[in-house]
């Protein structure tokens, strides 16, 4: 394989005369995949599968890059295998058949869950907003919701018999998810000791109140996520989609099963979910290496 790519980096260099910085940026793009396909015990580029490009392509995006370098590194792999295509190295090109753009924007911005135990414990205190914004990130975390799902929660969307949320989700579907037990405690002491002095002498039904006592809306909560991110020194961007995809993945990472997942985040088609099982391998490698003896 690193004949393979010996071979169009010269390619590049002598018949398309590429810049030498530009070249140098291909041959690490490259060089990447290629340490994920042997990772994956391939020895030959026609052993490649679309499951592994997107492999690749959530190492990527999950290492931080700028757009700049993102886009590089699909203009890499694509003009790589069209390369190989052109020379008759590989008889057909695993992406083919995958939307390599429509992919790249759905793969999912995940955290570990000691990052996300980080962002949990920020709020502390005993204040009104330090318990709404514990109660708001402890219920995004343990529900997977969409922060427009979380801003339009009212005081009757918890059961609090059985510990379930009652969500209205996208095209007015609903959906019944379970209410971890911190979360609802967090909730719980939220209502009880916070909420009225949110609420600031008004009447409403609406579950979280920003400091004027309206409705949040999803700007707020975006800033109060990105805030506690930063607090906690991460130097990744946090925003409220992340908690979904951490918590969709945190849960196939503990061995629930795909079915499951898709019915708690509201997804119509289990394709959306399968996304998030990529994620989960490559971060179960991860642990492997680490832990294991012979990792």
């Amino acid at each position: 394989m690193r004949e393979l790519l010996d071979k169009y980096l010269n390619h590049l260099l002598i018949e398309r005369g590429i810049a030498q910085n530009t070249l140098e940026a291909y041959g690490r793009d490259l060089s990447r995949f290629m340490l994920i396909v042997q990772e994956q015990g391939l020895r030959d580029l026609r052993q490649v599968v679309p499951s592994v490009v997107i492999e690749y392509l959530v190492r990527v995006k999950n290492e931080g890059l700028s757009a700049n370098s993102m886009n590089r590194s699909l203009a890499a792999l694509r003009s790589f295998y069209k390369f190989l295509l052109r020379e008759k190295l590989i008889d057909e090109t695993p992406l083919a058949n995958i939307d390599l753009a429509k992919v790249w924007m759905r793969l999912p911005d995940t955290i570990s869950k000691e990052e996300m135990n980080l962002i949990l414990a920020q709020p502390g205190g005993e204040t009104a907003v330090a318990r709404r914004d514990s109660a708001m990130l402890e219920l995004l975390y343990a529900t997977g919701i969409r922060v427009s799902e979380l801003t339009g929660l009212m005081m009757n969307s918890i059961n609090w018999q059985v510990g379930f949320l009652v969500v209205m989700g996208k095209g007015s579907k609903e959906r019944i998810v379970p209410v971890g037990k911190k979360a609802y405690d967090c909730t719980k002491l939220y209502i009880e000791q916070a909420r009225p002095q949110l609420m600031r002498n008004r009447s409403t039904d609406v579950l979280f109140l920003n400091r004027f006592g309206n409705k949040f809306t999803r700007q707020g909560v975006w800033k109060i996520i990105a805030g506690y991110a930063k607090k906690s020194g991460l130097l990744k961007k946090v925003h409220p989609h992340t908690f979904r995809h951490s918590f969709a993945s945190h849960l196939l990472e503990g061995g629930a099963d795909l079915r499951t997942v898709q019915v708690m985040l509201g997804h119509a088609d289990i394709s959306t979910t399968q996304i998030y099982t990529h994620i989960t391998r490559d971060r179960l490698k991860e642990i492997h290496k680490k832990f294991h003896p012979r990792g």
